[in-house]
């Protein structure tokens, strides 16, 4: 049976009059995606195509947007411009979920810097490590990244981190890494590193007040866990 395009459904049901006549929130995951490719391949439709590629990474756009080129390569119909296209529109994503934390957030707990991190941390495959700036009524003043490490780990100098802390007269900080692997525990050599940047801003009476772990989904937090 020769598949129909399309441009030969209902009118109702193509993905782009289908949002004009009821909205984008009517339609689908899949629908939207195909949206943004404009067409499928020979023995698919777009909206037939995103929802094998969603049914691949559990229908979760959090595993889509782990995505590279080469992952989207695997499906037929899918070039460098199609993906890039997917990617970049989860990225925007992404930058819109961050954009709902202005620079002047007040941390009250660990979720907010966790909030605050996971949308920036939550997709890398290295890990990275980030200080949180605040003053003395614990508001942000501005988030900076240290370091930029392997599969396995990153190298967040003490010093560094306390210069970033003087240069923007910050009372308080936070430490902030991810880990890629999913665990969200602390290695012996986060807890060394924690202890030592701890040491060295009650030098400076600057007070650390949390090393939050990101992964996606969970954190770890040393003050929580009373490690602070």
């Amino acid at each position: 049976m020769k598949k129909l395009t399309i441009n030969q459904w209902a009118e109702e049901d193509r993905p782009r009059e289908k949002m004009m006549l009821k909205g984008a929130e009517a339609l689908s995951d899949a629908e939207l995606l195909a949206i943004l490719i404009g067409s499928g391949n020979t023995e698919e439709s777009a909206v037939s195509l995103m929802q094998r590629v969603l049914s691949t990474c559990s229908n979760d756009l959090n595993q889509l947007g782990k995505w590279e080129v080469q992952d989207f390569s695997r499906f037929k119909g899918f070039g460098p411009a199609k993906s890039i296209t997917i990617m970049a529109a989860l990225e925007l994503g992404k930058r819109r979920k961050l954009q709902e934390h202005p620079e002047r957030t007040t941390i009250r707990s660990s979720k907010d810097i966790y909030e605050i991190f996971h949308p920036l941390l939550c997709d890398l495959t290295h890990e990275e490590f980030w200080v949180l700036l605040l003053n003395q009524a614990s508001r942000v003043i501005d988030k900076s990244r240290i370091s930029r490490g392997g599969i396995d780990q990153t190298t967040a100098d003490v010093r560094s981190i306390l210069r970033e802390a003087l240069m923007q007269r910050a009372t308080q900080i936070a430490l902030i890494h991810n880990h890629p692997s999913g665990s969200p525990r602390p290695s012996t050599d986060d807890q060394r590193l924690t202890q030592l940047v701890q040491k060295g801003a009650q030098t400076m009476n600057i007070r650390l007040i949390d090393h939050v772990i990101v992964t996606d989904g969970v954190y770890y937090s040393f003050n929580d866990e009373g490690m602070i």
